[in-house]
């Protein structure tokens, strides 16, 4: 079927250090910028679109826009967490299509590896009253997740250790990947516990960095020498805790994959590749139910015996080694995911974790505290 042609991403850049002590956050944001727009065969001064998360120092957007020289009549500053990125790429293909901008740049940022400073509980939000004094950690409430998933429908650690098997098994072919080693389940069981029934190798790393994307209109991005990769569908959602109806085994991306599919006009079934936000591995088995790769409560099924394993698994899924391997810069690996779905869609993922004949794929978000508020985005995205 014809797709609506609406914007394309046409540049994608991943920086390459994963620790940067020599590095500004604002050095980094204008690093990834220089290199998405290289790789889009773009400047600068072709950018007349900023969009951005709050991760940039300053007040918001304004520095980056001013530090890179940027001369732009349209902006964003959206922070819904990790997902952001995503979300995002979705608000500059509206903005393009209503005519705001033309060539949008978004960039993410961040030190928190080598400048870690932790945030101040904010009491003006109500249900931190409640909350700050049950001590929780985010590690904490996706554990709760996890233990209540495993309750449900009887999930086991070794069936979550799998997720982290098959991302280890794409990070030992990224060269700038934190864990390039491949784990067996053995390896994630026999790990420490962070927070019962997470281990460490359960975990995403921590990671300075940063990424950046570039998104234009179709007659600027058929004008340039690069493979098209086009936006076909999009969705976010919000899920809170529902006056009280708390939800700990399924997230927000039952409505933002369900809005991006039928945007799309495409089934989970028609993806070829998958990248999927991986805080925690939990993360990853409660999204794939939600997204509708699998039925509820069958995640733990889906993922076993290396379904996820790119050249041998039915839905090839992080194949850069995702955030449990490679990257999460800022704390916020939103960014990594649309630029792995871009390499695989153009074909430019290694060639030993390529999906063949990558036509669609898909680059999912999570922001923030799944069982508590959070965030969902989801894209779908085709080679053209």
């Amino acid at each position: 079927m014809a797709r609506v042609e609406t914007a394309y991403i046409v540049g994608a850049y991943e920086h390459p250090t994963r620790r940067a002590p020599d590095k500004s956050v604002m050095q980094l944001h204008a690093e990834c910028a220089a290199g998405a727009l290289a790789d889009a065969g773009l400047s600068k001064d072709d950018v007349d679109g900023y969009f951005s998360a709050g991760d940039e120092p300053g007040f918001r957007p304004l520095p980056v826009i001013d530090f890179l020289n940027l001369k732009v009549r349209h902006c964003d500053f959206t922070d819904i967490g990790g997902s952001a990125p995503l979300q995002h790429i979705a608000h500059a293909a509206q903005a393009i299509a209503a005519g705001k901008c033309s060539v949008a740049l978004i960039t993410l940022a961040g030190r928190p590896r080598t400048a870690f400073v932790e945030s101040q509980p904010d009491f003006a939000q109500p249900d931190l009253l409640w909350e700050w004094p049950l001590r929780q950690r985010l590690v904490d409430i996706y554990a709760l997740c996890a233990r209540r998933h495993m309750h449900e429908y009887g999930t086991t650690s070794e069936q979550l250790a799998w997720i982290k098997v098959a991302a280890s098994h794409h990070a030992q072919h990224n060269p700038h990947a934190m864990l390039p080693k491949v784990v067996t389940t053995e390896d994630v069981l026999a790990s420490p516990m962070v927070s019962e029934p997470l281990h460490r190798l359960d975990c995403c790393v921590i990671s300075d960095g940063g990424g950046a994307v570039v998104v234009t209109r179709p007659e600027i991005a058929k004008s340039l020498r690069r493979p098209r990769v086009k936006m076909i569908g999009a969705g976010e959602a919000i899920q809170g805790q529902s006056a009280g109806a708390v939800e700990l085994t399924a997230s927000a991306a039952r409505q933002s994959g369900a809005a991006a599919f039928a945007e799309a006009g495409v089934r989970p079934s028609d993806i070829r590749y998958a990248s999927i936000y991986d805080s925690f591995t939990i993360t990853v088995l409660i999204a794939l139910e939600d997204l509708g790769f699998c039925e509820k409560g069958q995640g733990g099924r889906f993922v076993t015996e290396g379904n996820l394993i790119s050249g041998c698994g039915r839905l090839p899924f992080n194949t850069d080694g995702g955030g449990l391997c490679n990257n999460h810069p800022a704390m916020r690996g939103g960014i990594t995911k649309v630029i792995e779905a871009v390499r695989q869609l153009r074909g430019e993922a290694h060639p030993a974790v390529q999906v063949k004949d990558c036509a669609l794929a898909l680059a999912h978000g999570t922001g923030w505290l799944m069982g508590t508020r959070h965030s969902s985005a989801t894209l779908i995205l085709e080679r053209e």
